[in-house]
């Protein structure tokens, strides 16, 4: 699969995820993937919640590595650009 399809289905998946975390108050937004990560930035509520690491690796990241090919991980990054 191109990267650009691989983006698109990353950001599908997000999206089914999305009311979820929006429920308890947060978000999610796609940054990019690079090398088999994914990384997002988890807003709202997410930042600073104790379960945040829960939910980024038994939730979202699961959710990923079952759906989309070539994804290895799932990482927040909490500034604005990726090095």
């Amino acid at each position: 699969m191109d990267e650009n399809k691989t983006k698109e289905k990353i950001m599908m998946v997000l999206e089914k995820i999305r009311p979820f975390i929006n429920h308890d108050g947060g978000d999610i937004e796609f940054v990019d993937f690079k090398d088999g990560i994914v990384y997002v930035r988890l807003l709202g509520a997410c930042e600073g919640c104790s379960l945040i690491d829960s939910t980024l690796q038994d939730g979202i990241a699961t959710l990923l590595m079952e759906e989309v090919d070539g994804i290895v991980g799932v990482q927040n990054v909490t500034t604005p650009t990726i090095e």
